[in-house]
């Protein structure tokens, strides 16, 4: 059987006239619900801060769920939302997210990156049922994390790049073959990117309205095609390896990795990666929060993680990670250099 996802049912509404009378389970992070606690009115009756999307944990949390839980809430970004969408599947209770920034497209997507043995495990849970977004508390988000999302699109540059590179080297399987319409389509929802980063950038709410416009396009493209070879490729295979090595056991938002990680296989791909690095920035994405030398040694890794893990075929597979090109890939990126 074939499923094609929707996406969830978003409403646009101010979260103090939210009205839940069922029982609540919320998963939520501690500044995200001190940034709405006092506006969203919940009949909660357990609360959990989940500081991991690691699969064992994931299932721990979802064993514990009191049996008077009626609905799950997810309140704030990209973690949380995959934790309540997993926690929501596995016991079979509607999930609502409450965004408290548009930092990743896992918000809208049927899939939750779950982490196992050091990389991602995507688990399809469907979509949650509901979305609430607040524009307010979506402009009051840190610049860093408020339209992070804007990675999202950005990856769609690199993914097409990688998947017309295994089109052309007959490495897609008949699923995935290479279809040029849904290319076009999706660089076409790529290259508006670059025209609200700046909008993104200041928290201007028709950018933002833009950016979670682009993003349901996104989602719903990869939703019918089945796959997600148009937008995710060599970036955020880099972004799956290193954060093991960045994190150091903390949370790390996702666009502090896939950010350089679309420079770097930009670069790979010999394109001139100034006109995306540009858009980051303007946007508000930090590109500086990863060490050199953890950069260097996934790198030198990431070949092999790539056929450890059995990842979909892109640059990578053919990757020569010498010293001398890890160098220039640094170089030719400023990564050597951002702060």
């Amino acid at each position: 059987m074939t499923t094609i996802w929707a996406l969830p049912q978003i409403e646009i509404r101010d979260l103090t006239k939210v009205e839940e009378t069922r029982p609540v389970a919320l998963l939520t992070g501690v500044s995200s619900w001190l940034s709405v606690g006092s506006l969203l009115k919940l009949p909660i009756v357990v609360q959990a801060e989940p500081d991991s999307a690691n699969l064992d944990y994931l299932d721990s949390l979802a064993s514990s769920l009191p049996s008077e839980v009626e609905v799950v809430y997810g309140v704030g970004a990209g973690l949380v939302a995959d934790v309540a969408k997993y926690v929501g599947f596995k016991r079979r209770l509607p999930v609502v997210l409450v965004p408290t920034a548009l930092s990743v497209d896992g918000l809208l997507t049927a899939l939750v990156a779950a982490r196992k043995d050091n990389t991602v495990e995507y688990i399809t849970t469907g979509p949650a049922g509901t979305m609430i977004i607040d524009w307010e508390v979506i402009r009051a988000a840190p610049q860093h994390v408020r339209g992070a999302a804007i990675t999202e699109l950005l990856t769609i540059v690199t993914g097409l790049l990688d998947w017309r590179y295994a089109a052309e080297r007959s490495r897609l399987t008949p699923d995935t073959r290479f279809v040029q319409w849904a290319a076009g389509i999706m660089a076409a929802i790529a290259q508006q990117a670059f025209k609200i980063s700046n909008g993104v950038g200041r928290g201007n709410v028709e950018a933002l309205r833009n950016l979670l416009d682009l993003l349901c396009m996104e989602v719903q493209l990869t939703n019918q095609m089945g796959h997600n070879r148009p937008q995710e490729g060599s970036e955020q295979f880099f972004a799956y390896a290193i954060e093991p090595r960045a994190s150091r056991g903390r949370p790390l938002p996702y666009a502090d990795m896939v950010g350089p990680g679309i420079l770097i296989a930009g670069a790979l791909h010999g394109q001139n990666t100034a006109p995306i690095k540009a858009t980051l920035l303007a946007a508000g994405i930090r590109l500086g929060q990863l060490r050199p030398d953890d950069i260097r040694e996934t790198l030198r890794d990431l070949p092999s993680y790539v056929r450890r893990h059995n990842l979909p075929y892109t640059i990578l597979n053919d990757f020569d990670p010498t010293p001398e090109r890890i160098n220039e890939l640094l170089e030719k990126t400023g990564l050597n250099s951002l702060s």
